[in-house]
């Protein structure tokens, strides 16, 4: 009967310990972890042809520093984040001409940037309840 009751212990004792680490996960650690690239843009599957020179994709690094590329061209920058509040700051962009209105769409939805949900296989900004852009993690 003890072993029954240490065995049960035991399992109550795991279950409650992983169950506490993953409410304290850090939205920082899943996001500075990855290459995003974008996967979906105000709610609709991207249309290739507007990013000619390739998926969009945004990079948190340490220290809150932003960078990314819009589809043509580069840019580096800063965020800040709170819980789930996210600020989004392009900074700095490269000048190339670019063709279609992907880019311009990109960018434009960064700056209404004010929330995000992030797991390790996907990250979503939002404004207010209006999902932006999503994004997954971009394959090596």
């Amino acid at each position: 009967m003890k072993r029954l009751q240490s065995l049960s212990f035991t399992i109550i004792f795991f279950l409650a310990t992983s169950c506490g680490s993953l409410n304290s996960i850090n939205p920082l650690s899943l996001l500075t972890g990855n290459t995003w690239a974008l996967s979906t843009l105000m709610g609709k599957e991207l249309d290739l042809s507007q990013f000619v020179g390739g998926v969009p994709s945004l990079n948190f690094l340490d220290g809150g520093k932003l960078s990314g590329f819009s589809g043509c061209n580069n840019f580096s920058g800063n965020f800040s984040l709170e819980n789930t509040a996210v600020k989004l700051d392009p900074g700095a962009i490269t000048k190339k001409a670019c063709p279609g209105s992907g880019e311009q769409d990109f960018l434009s939805a960064i700056d209404k940037v004010g929330q995000l949900k992030v797991d390790k296989n996907k990250l979503t900004l939002f404004d207010g309840d209006t999902e932006l852009m999503s994004f997954i993690p971009k394959g090596d």
